[in-house]
């Protein structure tokens, strides 16, 4: 079976492939990825989800990238969204990873644990470094839809730097001073 990618020129066929999605999926196991959570609201309720394919594009201007897997609970709500929140978690917000990557339940009961920005996104409060993002491009790659996003606003706390979380091999970790190496 050929797969397709759709991007704004039109549809890109790709050929199949020998690969299997269980050796495929079990590669990506052994890369780890920066945790981030990704808030929205269609204008009919906030969802979340769990990612760890939030990675920069551009400086100049500001555009980051993500994607947001058909089978995540939260996927028709995010796409349907203008705009995002991204919050990228440190290792001591390991709940929240859990909270936002937990289907069935709702991700919002607690309201004392979010707001509202001033434009009307959702934002879990405790999470210091997050990012406004409006959305400038969906590209449809298998079953996931990559999404381009122009960075707005963001919120970097210039004291000092935490651990963040990362995720490898079905595992959350923290990086650490003692995960550090000279190269």
């Amino acid at each position: 079976m050929t797969e397709t990618i759709v991007d704004v020129d039109g549809v890109v066929d790709i050929a199949p492939t020998p690969v299997s999605a269980e050796a495929f999926k079990r590669a990506f196991r052994r890369h780890p990825g920066g945790v981030a959570v990704i808030t929205a609201d269609p204008g009919d309720g906030p969802v979340a989800l769990t990612l760890t394919s939030v990675a920069s594009i551009s400086a100049e201007p500001p555009l980051l990238f993500f994607s947001v897997s058909d089978l995540s609970s939260a996927a028709p709500s995010v796409l349907r969204s203008d705009t995002v929140v991204v919050h990228l978690l440190d290792a001591d917000r390991v709940d929240l990873a859990v909270l936002a990557a937990t289907s069935g339940i709702d991700r919002f009961a607690d309201r004392d644990a979010w707001t509202r920005l001033p434009s009307g996104e959702p934002r879990y409060l405790g999470v210091e470094n997050w990012l406004r993002c409006r959305i400038v491009n969906r590209l449809i790659a298998g079953a996931s839809t990559v999404m381009i996003a122009e960075v707005l606003e963001t919120s970097t706390p210039d004291d000092e730097v935490r651990p963040p979380l990362v995720h490898h091999d079905r595992t959350w970790h923290r990086l650490s001073e003692a995960s550090r190496m000279d190269g």
